[in-house]
């Protein structure tokens, strides 16, 4: 039973307790209100004091009565207290309460659906590039196995609107839709798109075939993992270098990464050529490339290259050098 519950269902049997012992001297001993309340409250506290008026061999044996089902009450009471925090739910049900909270103040976060041997990596990405995400999974038991405890999740089917309006979707800045199966992904989409029309979804592909229905149900990129690994398998064999590069700079501890950064109006790089700007010099980040506002890249820019408003820098550094160059521009 929920927690919620459990506490609302012992105050419900409390107060019942009370009004039935109330009621019960009001109608057996002819007791005016504020004396049948007096009497029931000194039985079930079991203070000791002397009875209001003289009891009836009824109003006696009902007493007797009263007094069990107080005990029992209490017992109840601290039978439930104590398994609540002997299994952990009492901690649990403080740490969801703030964890609503944190959840209900993210804006521009990020949603990882499924928590499984693909969801794990993007959950580690996210975290090392500092990026606010919540995961949203079935089973709470794919969220202990991570050993960060600030984790923000949500229980749940990622399908259903709730679990996902949990999760803040319609402030949410894209969804990664990591589930098994492509039918499961596949309804993510079609429930993501519908709560947040401006959301970015990328979602898993296992069959070629699913692609284009994913596409039509409004994800913006598919990624087919036999694809990827089929291509990654190949560059292993006959690039073993330039295919390591990857990845020894994602286990890099300092965080090294490509990153993008858009040079928005009113940026006070735009303009001004890569040298002049000086963003080298004072973030230690590396700009590999441009692309323009019509869509084209330009790779390796020299000094000399005009950085215009509405380009979208793709440069390479730690996070925090990245961090660092995202607030110059």
């Amino acid at each position: 039973m929920d927690i919620k519950k459990q506490f609302l269902t012992l105050i419900l049997i409390i107060i019942g307790v009370f009004l039935l012992g109330t009621l019960g001297y009001e109608l057996i001993e002819k007791w005016g209100f504020l004396d049948a309340v007096y009497m029931t409250t000194i039985t079930l506290a079991t203070v000791g004091y002397g009875e209001t008026h003289a009891l009836s061999d009824t109003g006696r044996v009902f007493t007797i009565f009263l007094i069990i089902g107080g005990l029992s009450v209490f017992s109840y009471g601290l039978l439930t207290l104590t398994t609540l925090i002997a299994e952990g739910e009492l901690q649990r049900s403080l740490r969801r309460g703030r964890m609503d909270k944190e959840i209900a103040k993210l804006k521009e976060h990020y949603i990882v659906c499924g928590s499984g041997e693909l969801g794990e990596h993007i959950i580690s990405e996210l975290l090392q590039t500092k990026r606010p995400f919540v995961i949203v999974d079935k089973e709470i038991g794919n969220i202990n196995k991570f050993d960060n405890k600030e984790l923000l999740y949500v229980i749940g089917d990622a399908a259903d609107d709730k679990a996902l309006l949990e999760a803040g979707i319609t402030r949410a800045k894209g969804i990664f839709c990591c589930l098994p199966l492509d039918k499961d992904n596949l309804f993510v989409v079609l429930t993501a798109r519908e709560l947040n029309k401006d959301i970015r979804i990328i979602t898993k592909c296992v069959e070629d075939p699913s692609e284009q229905k994913f596409v039509r149900a409004g994800a913006d990129k598919t990624v087919s993992t036999n694809r990827i690994g089929g291509l990654r398998m190949a560059s292993e064999m006959v690039r073993p270098t330039t295919a390591s590069f990857l990845d020894i700079m994602l286990r890099d501890k300092k965080g090294v990464r490509f990153e993008e950064i858009p040079v928005k109006e009113g940026s006070k790089i735009a303009g001004k050529t890569i040298a002049a700007s000086g963003i080298h010099e004072e973030t230690g980040a590396s700009v590999v490339a441009i692309r323009s506002k019509d869509s084209e890249f330009l790779y390796n820019p020299r000094g000399s290259t005009v950085i215009n408003k509405n380009d979208t820098l793709v440069v390479l550094g730690t996070v925090e050098q990245i961090k660092t160059m995202a607030d110059l521009i």
